[in-house]
């Protein structure tokens, strides 16, 4: 999927588990394909609980092991959903370069192998989550990253690049003259403790289609509080979206800078993923044409 990635195949991955954690060399090890774009993910079942083993596959992912590992434990037990649990930390070893996690196996069906358009009870626990993780204390940390989740306007190079090569994919013109006004946005609203990527593939649901855990907490941290509502553009129809947005609360402009963070996110995800993941391109075209069809500037 990406041009620096390292190469993990069940065999390394049994070989690491095996010498660093003897006592699990017993348990089947078997790769979960599509649950990770910067990791790779394997389950790990056979003991008295079900564990999952991620490895980062790019240097950036590696660099940002702690700083995940710690988002686990600030939001472990703290929504009633269950989120990711670490349970060991592995180490480089037969070439694999980066550290690596063990945690517990979380149930549920992926919400990106769901229709969720029009699922309200998944709206409600959705933003009950949200809501949760922005009550999360900010001691004293403010958003620093480069990423999404500060000032729309510092995206501009990389919203170009990504319309320059999506020219077959999608109607670039009112896609850049709609970024023309989303980057315009003031960022007014004060940072709130936020997920960071509420992508359907790291919400895990019941058979009733409800939320049961949350995946992929890494990007845990302070950002502006419209960036989680980019959920509503991900997952729902407009009127699913609606009730939604009314039920995360805050300011009117939050809601329409979440569309905009939404933009940002998914006009990346049609071209980059097109051969290398085409469910994650796929998510990418659904919640821009939801973007394109209902501009809220």
């Amino acid at each position: 999927m990406h041009p620096d990635e390292v190469d993990v195949p069940t065999t390394l991955v049994r070989r690491l588990v095996d010498e660093q954690f003897p006592a699990w060399r017993d348990r089947a090890l078997e790769p979960l394909p599509g649950r990770g774009t910067v990791n790779a993910v394997f389950a790990l079942t056979g003991g008295d609980e079900d564990l999952v083993v991620r490895l980062p596959l790019r240097p950036e992912a590696a660099d940002a092991l702690d700083a995940e590992r710690a988002a686990a434990r600030e939001v472990l037990g703290r929504t009633r959903f269950a989120t990711p649990e670490v349970v060991a930390a592995g180490e480089p070893g037969h070439g694999y370069p980066f550290g690596w996690t063990v945690l517990r196996l979380l149930p549920g069906t992926p919400a990106d192998q769901v229709d969720t358009a029009g699922s309200v009870g998944l709206v409600g626990d959705l933003a009950e989550f949200v809501r949760g993780v922005r009550t999360l204390p900010l001691r004293g940390r403010r958003f620093a990253g480069t990423g999404r989740g500060g000032d729309l306007h510092r995206h501009d190079a990389w919203v170009a690049e990504c319309l320059q090569r999506s020219e077959s994919l999608f109607d670039v013109p009112a896609a850049r003259e709609l970024w023309s006004r989303f980057r315009a946005l003031p960022h007014v609203s004060a940072d709130v403790v936020t997920h960071g990527d509420l992508v359907p593939g790291n919400l895990l649901l019941d058979g009733a289609g409800r939320l049961t855990a949350v995946l992929d907490v890494g990007g845990l941290g302070p950002a502006d509080p419209a960036l989680d509502l980019v959920a509503g553009w991900h997952l729902f129809d407009r009127p699913a979206r609606e009730v939604f947005r009314t039920a995360c609360g805050g300011e009117e402009l939050d809601w329409v800078r979440g569309q905009a963070w939404a933009f940002v996110q998914a006009v990346g995800l049609v071209w980059y993923y097109l051969d290398s993941h085409p469910g994650m391109s796929s998510l990418g075209a659904r919640t821009l044409a939801r973007v394109l069809a209902d501009p809220l500037v």
